[in-house]
């Protein structure tokens, strides 16, 4: 039997705790802290992310049921659910919103390598979306939604290449999508890939200055003339038209004065024909097609968070409280990519937080945890053959 570490005492070795002490000084956090500091109250929180707790209740349950070995678990002392709640309500988000914002930044680097599935290019790319969570209007009165319900909204601009989020921001439901683009400085030579709720021509002429690329669903009131027609692509790879266009409404032709290309691209799955727009003239239509289908990324990406991080389920109604659960949730999001990488292991973050959760109280080694046998590695490698050769198969028919 393992005499070691308990798993989540060693999970807690990956917060960064000289940046983390930085922000608790910066914003006062531990100000008139009796019995719960900010360190304390952020390893609750993760621990009852880790775990999948339901509530605050849940979180203060289990640990004071484990009262012999929380010291060996990281925790100085553990607190009762309103104390808990009392801090998330008080304590300010903005220290663990710069922890995540700093995560960030640690994290993306290690993954900017990674490999995106029938694309040949090599520029960062971006997916944008939001994802709502809905909730009471009686109890998060600043939280309005449609239709008079309680709704949050998580603004994600995510890295595809790793799946790392870049950049977060968390409003009210009733804020629109399309004032995320206000708020992004693009990048130069990055890929922006957004759905027709981002069309806003004046944001996206801006990124066009900057130096950016775009992609995005054409919306159906479009009004445009065609100016030019490419025809240098295969019709077996779907794609029906290639336009460089240029808009016709005044008001639209002022906010973006430039030709802008549009594709016309068939979907065989469900039997309708999906038109792109981009300010990229480059690239083969086929690899504008394909990057958009990488946008499905980021709603895989807000399934997985909202199946295996709890925010489906506030743990608080406040502004303060709402923010602090969520900024924590992508805390431990990107811990758990940061041990993925440091530990070079070949399981999913999926696959990774499912073996944490059901481990926190074990005492067995994480390397030997998150270390995959022989067997499955042969059996993932075999699976990825026939996958790429069902691939070239594929690629092979469409060319002939």
């Amino acid at each position: 039997m393992n005499q070691g570490r308990y798993i989540f005492s060693q999970i807690v070795d990956f917060i960064p705790n000289y940046q983390l002490e930085k922000l608790i000084q910066k914003y006062k956090g531990d100000y008139r802290a009796h019995e719960l500091t900010t360190y304390n109250q952020f390893l609750h929180l993760s621990f009852g992310q880790l775990t999948g707790c339901h509530s605050i209740r849940d979180i203060c349950l289990c640990l004071s049921a484990h009262k012999k070995i929380l010291y060996s678990l990281g925790f100085r002392k553990t607190v009762d659910h309103t104390t808990l709640t009392r801090a998330n309500e008080r304590r300010n988000y903005r220290i663990f919103e710069e922890l995540g914002q700093y995560l960030i930044a640690k994290v993306r680097p290690l993954y900017a390598a990674a490999k995106l599935e029938d694309l040949s290019i090599y520029n960062v790319l971006y997916a944008l979306d939001s994802t709502t969570i809905s909730t009471s209007i009686k109890l998060a009165t600043w939280a309005l939604g449609k239709y008079s319900k309680g709704a949050v909204k998580m603004h994600t601009l995510l890295d595809l290449r790793g799946c790392i989020p870049a950049h977060i921001h968390i409003t009210d439901g009733k804020w629109h999508d399309s004032n995320a683009l206000d708020i992004l400085q693009p990048e130069p030579y990055a890929v922006y890939v957004m759905d027709k709720a981002y069309v806003d021509f004046v944001a996206l002429y801006r990124f066009h200055q900057a130096g950016a690329f775009w992609v995005s669903r054409a919306k159906d009131n479009m009004r445009y003339r065609i100016i030019a027609t490419r025809t240098d692509f295969k019709a077996s790879s779907g794609i029906r038209y290639d336009y460089t266009i240029e808009l016709v409404v005044p008001k639209s032709r002022k906010q973006y004065p430039l030709p802008m290309r549009l594709i016309h691209c068939y979907d065989d799955k469900n039997e309708e024909t999906v038109t792109f727009i981009t300010n990229n003239f480059v690239w083969a239509p086929f690899e504008i097609a394909n990057i958009y289908r990488h946008r499905w990324d980021i709603e895989v990406f807000f399934r997985w968070i909202k199946q295996n991080i709890v925010i489906k389920t506030l743990w608080g109604y406040s502004e303060n409280a709402v923010k602090v659960h969520l900024w924590v949730a992508i805390c431990t999001y990107l811990i758990l990519a940061l041990i993925k990488h440091e530990k070079r292991s070949g399981y999913s973050i999926t696959e990774i937080a499912t073996l944490l959760s059901i481990s926190v109280f074990e005492k067995t080694d994480l390397s030997e945890l998150l270390c995959k046998t022989n067997e499955e590695n042969d059996e993932q490698d075999s699976n990825k053959n026939v996958k790429e050769q069902l691939r070239i198969n594929f690629n092979l028919t469409c060319e002939t």
